[in-house]
């Protein structure tokens, strides 16, 4: 009786045994469509863009990034991870030294020769791709999961979902503001439809004026522009300070937004980066988009929006 009571013990704590190995694997699925598999929640994580460290720490899991590429530096903790070079050149000897548990990459950032290597190394890769903004609420919530934050991160991201709808209902069923994003003045280049850009000024009640475009950036001439008429003319530039750009556009009088001094600047850490911070980014250009309805003439507004 003894023998059958300690074979039952046995068995029944090898089930258990089975049943917790089973569920301490963590599962998700990436921006690309690929499951990502961990046998166990990631402890020492490399990050390959600065919004994918801003998104981990908001998802609760700043503490376990090993490596980060250049311009990571929001928060101010993230500072002093260890590099691995820059998102369009990254360091696989660095990478590979801090023996990661997962890797999570750019999809339209990173090299993908050497996302491959990194996979034929046995690292597991995410790849991190948020188009719309309601993707950067699920990506946290995933991150959560990854990294065994999910209490942390789903608190966040339900904070994250709120403050989106709340910003949707604000703004979203005001009339119409065509506005040219400009990517950069030297090439005239611009955001196509996919680009999480143009799902902000959809948020705002903004219209892309080249959301037909499929790439997410393209260059493209000022000839284009000026037929395309847009009521405002927005940048995020790449620099902190207003660029000198815009006063391009003073040239061209028939411009709408020109004449009616429509040109408004983002600070790029908000607007370039597809992490939580670009909630921020969209109220602020939120706010320019009113300020160019707040601008139409008074009388016959309907004329020319």
């Amino acid at each position: 009786m003894l023998k059958k009571i300690l074979f039952s013990l046995i068995v029944t704590l090898c089930g258990l045994h089975g049943v917790m190995a089973a569920t301490s694997t963590v599962s998700v699925v990436d921006d690309s469509g690929q499951t990502i598999t961990l046998n166990k929640s990631a402890q020492r994580i490399v990050a390959l863009a600065p919004h994918v460290v801003e998104t981990l720490y908001t998802a609760g899991a700043g503490n376990k990034i090993v490596g980060a590429v250049d311009y990571s530096d929001y928060p101010n903790a993230a500072k002093s991870i260890p590099r691995v070079g820059g998102y369009s050149i990254i360091n696989l000897e660095a990478i590979v030294a801090l023996q990661p548990d997962l890797v999570i990459a750019w999809e339209t950032g990173n090299s993908p020769a050497a996302i491959e290597k990194l996979r034929m190394l046995g690292i597991p890769v995410y790849l991190s791709q948020p188009n719309t903004l309601e993707d950067i609420g699920a990506e946290i919530k995933r991150f959560g999961v990854l990294a065994g934050t999910e209490p942390v991160a789903n608190k966040a991201a339900e904070q994250y979902a709120q403050r989106l709808s709340t910003l949707r209902q604000r703004y979203q069923n005001r009339s119409t503001v065509r506005v040219f994003y400009q990517i950069s003045e030297a090439p005239l280049m611009t955001i196509g439809g996919k680009q999480i850009i143009t799902n902000a000024l959809s948020t705002c009640g903004g219209k892309n004026v080249f959301d037909q475009l499929k790439p997410m950036a393209s260059v493209i001439t000022s000839e284009a522009v000026i037929a395309a008429d847009p009521e405002a003319i927005v940048t995020s530039g790449m620099q902190k300070l207003n660029p000198t750009g815009l006063d391009f556009w003073k040239k061209w009088p028939a411009l709408t937004a020109t004449q009616r001094n429509n040109f408004f600047f983002i600070d790029p850490d908000l607007m370039n980066r597809n992490g939580p911070r670009m909630l921020a980014g969209t109220e602020d250009l939120c706010k320019a988009l009113q300020t160019a309805r707040d601008h139409r003439p008074k009388i016959n507004q309907t004329t020319k929006p």
